[in-house]
Parts: structure tokens; C-alpha cells; sequence
């Protein structure tokens, strides 16, 4: 379309509302229905036209234009937004005694005139509230605490089959008049998972964790074009409306759901009775790896609206609905370690490192035991057999020991005792009505502000302007919750603090983003993995080679690493089984850093050194750094394998003499320039 064939205003006024139309229907038949009135490239090819009127008659965009999915710029955090109706959780139930109590239970309090019940597959993903006034998408806010969630708006407008506006069908025009809340998990198919995944190892980048982490950390990603990258999609579960006899039954709004656009499950079932109802349940228990997404169960509901409300809630929990869970799929293994993870707010959290095994289709190898409560509950013990299941299909637990196989020497875990063991420097108090040890004096802002002043160092990611007094403006202003969250910051946001001007943010926001493709063994220094130096991480990455291996390294296999100990072996394995952790790794990755990793060259390959005494032309790290720039070893104390100790002023004697004992070369600075030349 060009300048010569652009039609005037009115008639580029209907032209548009027809191609919107069109591709509407398109996106209704192709994401609800799961069938396609026209290929894909004709569909683009209309969507193209409707851009190219819309850039020429800019009056003419309207939000639930199919144009306006990316738009707007990066927020600098979520506001906080409160449902009108809580977003309740579900009771739990495991077997089929206890459907019929559920029942038994309802029927008492409100004998029932029908014994119609609403099935579904429960989906695993980020639960979240779509409000649209009058047919249009107003917000979107996330579950959050039930009564308080967070507005997503301008991620979920990037939902390729979320309808910016409600379709309009018979019989169904009058929820495209006043509000209409839809309700669902916004969730990322297994195919799409492993289609996303198989891109990044040919891009040779780490791979995601689970579908159910990356949907949820997408979506609170502050920048909707990052959103829009990823393949989601939004399955809905309920519509509210503030006339509930709108919605009699709940088999009449998946009917609502669907007619007006929005894709909603299609294995769900209206049932009559307990027998149904557990044939549904455990039909899709028999056949749950065939579902395009994960699940952990099925959701069974009163079909009758108006009864379902009658019935009330008790506690959390409404009374007209339970959550069926099955049984997650279960493995054995020995307990090889309990080690202690600090997380980023102080807590000390236990974890169980075992052999690895299989469990729900993935290999697990460390599980959280929470906190001391819990591992006296299940009075585990180094040696123990144990059975692992994973809750959810997602997260490793204990389920229970098997006693009759523990072993004669198994000691009962004195959790103050190991705490003192493992982390010797620092002190612990459980406060009152608390479940946690934490690091006494240390607060969650004081641990994250040295986290990213390591993380941004000089050995580390070297990252300019970005020193002790920025830092502590940036955790204090709120602008960073971890230290992944560096990346999602833009000049906006720092020049309205009162260290930065226009320049100086900018500058902050460049040296930034100069670093999204950091070294492997400088990033994972800058983790701050305890006891992880950074020779002990070049090592680390010398033999995995990647961030997603050395994740999933047990414990013999670190401590097969020369200079890697049991300490250093435990810590790595801790601080990779700490959930936080991982979803801050999930986020780095969303935010597009690379961490790369490249075989040491140079001249001074593998040739390791020990420096003792002070030098005059650098720095001991400067010297470090150099050597390893040619692909030497800097090593902290000489070892039968050290090639070279260089003697600067005031050398000690003993290692002099242990030099002399191991055979390795003693040279002076000049000799070190000459070699590093």
C-alpha cells in the first residue's frame, strides 16, 4: 500500500473495522477452536494491511485493535491491585473416600436438588484475572495473595489468544455489556517448552527449568516486549459477572468462555454423581502425559452456580469445590548430605543431597527439607533411605524415611550444631513464632546490597559506575529484588533518584547492558556461591562448561575436581537446589544473559603460579588476572603441581622452602613481565 492507493479517511475507517474483524475470527478459530479459516501467511498478510492504515489514520487505534498486543514502554514495577471476589485456593483431596465425604459433607449442609458436578484437569501454570468492561480487556492482575495481586495488563495484552476484545455470538451479547471478569492459568505448552528449549541449544544457551517457573517469570518480566518473545497462553477456568445469574452452572461458562474467545479447556465435563466423577479422575490420571500441558490432578466443582455460593467458604477454601491430586510418580535413594543453603533474605534453608534418580521424568538429586521443624517431622538422617516424590510434578520432596533400612551408624541431625559446622563466621537466632533460623544481624537489603556489589566487582562482572553508594540507592528505591533485576532498569527510572542525571544513567544503563554476555567463570563467580573464588570457578567451568551441567553436578563430581572439597562441593550443591536461586537463573535467562563459556588459551596454558610476597608494577589480582588472560592458573597456595612461585619483596621463608621441597620454579617480577609479554 502506498500513498497513491491510500483510501480516504472513511473508507480506511471501514476497511479497518472489517480486517479487525476478520482477524479476530481467525485468532478465535485458530486458538480456541483449534482449526484455521486461512494460512498463517494470509493471515500476516492482513494483519499487515490493518498496520499500514492504522500508521496512516493513527486516530483510528483503538486498544482491542489485533495491532496493539506489544505496546507502551518498560514499567518499572507492578502496581498492586485488589480482586473484587478473592481467588480462594482449593481444598485438597487424595482418594476416592474422601470425594464421597466432600459430598456427604455438601449434601448435608444443602441437600442437593441435582447431582451435577463440574470436571476438569487442573493446569499447572500462573493463576491470573482478566477484566474486560463492555467487551474490552481492561486489566489483568495475577493471583498474588489471594486478595491483593499485581497488574500485568501490559504483559497479557502480549497473550497471542487472549482477545483484547470479546467476540461477539448469539446468544451471548450481554456479557459484552458491563463487567466480565474471566479467570484461568496463564500457562506455556509442553510442545512450545521443548520447542523453546530445543532454539536455545542451538543457540547454545542454558535451557529453562519447567514450563510452569518460566510462564510465571515471564509474566512479571517488566518489559512486555520480553513478554512477547515467549510462546504462552491463557486457558480460562471461570467467569465472574456482577449479576451471577448470568452464569447458572459452570458447564455454562466454559459454553460462555469459548463463545466469547476465550480458549478454555476442552477436556472438561459436566457429571452426574460420585461414579462419574471418579471416572473422569481417573481417566486422565491414566493418560496425563498425552495432555498438551502439565497437571497434578483434576478440579471438581457443585455445577450449580447459586448452590456452589450457598455453600459458603470455610476457613480459605470455598465448601463447592475440592482439588483432586494424584499421586506423584515416586523414586527411592540414599541420603548422602544435609547441606545448608542461605537464601537472599537470611534463611537458612536444609537440603537433602542424594544419589541422583529419576522422578517424574527428570533427574533430581537434592530436595528441600524447609527448615529444622521439618527435618525432625521426618527424623531424617545421613544414610537414610528415602522416597522422593515431586509435588506438583515440579518441586522434589521428602515424603517419608524407610526406617527398616537405615543404617546402625545414622546420627540424628543437631541442626544448631551443623549450622555452626558449616558456617563457622557467622551467628543464628530463630525468632519467636518462627519455623526459620536466619542470619542474625543481617537483613534481606544487606545481604542483596554486597550480593551485587560482588556481582557488578571488578574480579567479577566488572560492571562500571556501578559501585557501594549506586547500589545501595538502587535496592533502597526498590528498582532491584535481586540481582538478575539490574537488567530490566532503564535511564527513566534512575534519573528519578537523586544520584543519577541524564548522563550518569545512561551510563549506568549501557555498562549494564555490555554485560549480558558475560564470561561463564566470571559470572558464576559474581553469584557469590560461598566459598566459590574465582580460580575455584574457573575450574568449575573448565569441567562443566556450562551453567545448566554445572547445576546439575552432584557432589562426587565437584569434589572430583582438583581443589574442590567437600565444603566447596556441599555450597555449590546447596546454593543450586535453593529455589529462589534457580527462578533468579530462569530470570537472567529472560532477560536475555548469556553467560558464555571459552576454553582457556595462550601461551601460558595450564601453567599454574603462586605469588608470595607484595608486587611493585601491579597488584596481586591484576597479576592473577593477567596470567589467566593467558590462559594460566592462578592458584592461593603452592601444590605439587605448581609450575612457578614469584617472589616479590618480603618472601616468606616457608614457602620458599616448600617450593624447593615440590620441585616448583622460583622467578622474580621482572621474569613474570617477561612472561607475560
Amino acid at each position: 500500500m502506498t500513498m497513491q492507493n491510500l483510501p480516504d479517511r472513511n473508507a480506511a475507517q471501514e476497511r479497518i473495522a472489517k480486517l479487525r474483524d476478520i482477524i479476530n475470527e481467525y485468532r478465535y478459530h485458530y486458538h480456541v477452536l483449534d482449526e484455521s479459516i486461512m494460512s498463517e501467511s494470509a493471515a500476516d498478510s492482513l494483519k499487515h494491511e490493518l498496520s499500514q492504515l492504522e500508521e496512516a489514520y493513527p486516530d483510528l487505534i483503538t486498544r482491542d485493535s489485533p495491532t496493539q498486543r506489544v505496546a507502551g514502554v518498560a514499567l518499572d514495577k507492578f502496581k498492586k491491585i485488589a480482586h473484587l471476589t478473592p481467588m480462594i485456593s482449593l481444598q485438597d483431596v487424595f482418594n476416592r473416600e474422601e470425594v464421597e465425604a466432600w459430598v456427604r459433607r455438601t449434601d448435608k449442609l444443602l441437600p442437593a436438588k441435582s447431582d451435577e458436578f463440574f470436571c476438569d484437569v487442573k493446569m499447572d501454570g500462573l493463576a491470573c484475572a482478566l477484566t474486560y468492561q463492555d467487551g474490552v480487556l481492561l486489566q489483568a492482575v495475577t493471583r498474588g495473595d489471594s486478595r491483593i495481586g499485581e497488574d500485568v495488563t501490559q504483559n497479557v495484552r502480549t497473550i497471542r489468544n487472549v482477545p483484547l476484545r470479546l467476540r461477539s455470538a448469539p446468544g451471548f451479547e450481554h456479557f459484552l455489556v458491563g463487567r466480565a471478569e474471566i479467570r484461568g492459568e496463564i500457562i506455556m505448552t509442553k510442545k512450545e517448552f521443548a520447542a523453546l528449549n530445543e532454539r536455545q541449544r542451538v543457540a547454545g544457551k542454558p535451557e529453562f527449568a519447567n514450563p510452569r517457573n518460566l510462564a510465571a517469570g515471564t509474566i512479571r518480566q517488566l518489559d512486555a516486549r520480553l513478554v512477547a518473545e515467549r510462546p504462552l497462553s491463557f486457558v480460562g477456568y471461570d467467569l465472574l459477572r456482577d449479576d451471577a445469574d448470568d452464569v447458572p452452572t459452570y458447564g455454562y461458562a466454559y459454553d460462555a468462555m469459548r463463545n466469547l474467545g476465550i480458549t478454555a479447556n476442552v477436556h472438561a465435563r459436566v457429571v452426574k454423581g460420585v461414579h462419574d466423577v471418579m471416572e473422569f479422575v481417573d481417566a486422565w490420571d491414566a493418560k496425563r502425559d498425552t495432555l498438551p500441558f502439565n497437571t497434578d490432578g483434576a478440579v471438581i466443582k457443585v455445577n450449580d452456580r447459586t448452590r456452589y455460593h450457598e455453600l459458603g467458604v470455610v476457613g480459605k477454601t470455598p465448601r463447592g469445590a475440592v482439588a483432586y491430586k494424584y499421586a506423584a510418580e515416586e523414586a527411592t535413594t540414599v541420603v548422602k548430605d544435609i547441606v545448608i543453603s542461605i537464601g537472599r533474605t537470611g534463611a537458612a534453608t536444609p537440603v537433602a543431597v542424594f544419589d541422583p534418580v529419576q522422578v517424574a521424568g527428570t533427574t533430581v538429586q537434592h530436595a528441600s527439607l524447609h527448615n529444622a521443624d521439618e527435618i525432625a517431622r521426618l527424623d531424617v538422617r545421613i544414610g537414610d533411605t528415602v522416597i522422593i516424590y515431586k509435588a506438583g510434578d515440579i518441586i522434589p520432596q521428602v515424603e517419608r524415611v524407610l526406617i527398616d533400612l537405615r543404617p546402625k551408624d545414622a546420627k540424628k541431625i543437631a541442626y544448631e550444631d551443623e549450622l555452626a559446622r558449616q558456617y563457622p563466621e557467622l551467628e543464628f537466632e530463630r525468632p519467636e513464632g518462627e519455623v526459620v533460623y536466619r542470619v542474625k544481624g543481617l537483613t534481606g537489603p544487606i545481604i542483596l546490597k554486597r550480593t551485587l556489589q560482588h556481582f557488578a566487582s571488578k574480579g567479577a562482572l566488572d560492571i562500571d559506575t556501578l559501585g557501594e553508594k549506586n547500589v545501595e540507592a538502587l535496592v533502597d528505591a526498590g528498582l532491584v529484588n535481586d540481582i538478575a533485576d539490574i537488567y530490566t532498569l532503564n535511564a527513566e527510572q534512575l534519573i528519578a533518584l537523586d544520584r543519577f542525571a541524564e548522563l550518569s544513567a545512561k551510563k549506568l544503563v549501557d555498562a549494564i547492558d555490555q554485560k549480558r554476555t558475560p564470561p561463564l567463570e566470571r559470572f558464576v563467580f559474581g553469584l557469590g556461591i560461598r566459598h566459590v573464588g574465582i580460580q575455584t570457578a574457573i575450574d568449575l567451568v573448565k569441567t562443566f562448561k556450562s551453567l545448566r551441567a554445572l547445576a546439575h553436578a552432584t557432589i562426587d563430581e565437584l569434589k572430583s575436581i582438583e581443589g574442590v572439597g567437600t565444603v566447596v562441593a556441599e555450597s555449590v550443591a546447596a546454593w543450586f537446589a535453593d529455589e529462589d536461586n534457580l527462578a533468579m537463573l530462569d530470570k537472567f535467562a529472560a532477560l536475555g544473559v548469556r553467560p558464555h563459556y571459552e576454553a582457556a588459551t595462550g601461551k601460558l596454558a595450564d601453567t599454574k603460579f603462586v605469588i608470595t610476597g607484595s608486587l611493585e608494577s601491579m597488584s596481586r589480582d591484576e597479576a592473577a588476572d593477567k596470567i589467566r588472560a593467558l590462559g594460566g592458573v592462578f592458584q592461593s597456595s603452592i601444590g605439587k603441581d605448581t609450575n612457578y612461585l614469584i617472589a616479590g619483596s618480603k618472601v616468606g621463608a616457608s614457602k620458599l622452602a616448600k617450593a624447593q621441597k615440590n620441585g616448583t620454579t622460583v622467578i622474580d617480577e621482572r621474569q613474570l613481565l617477561e612472561m607475560l609479554r
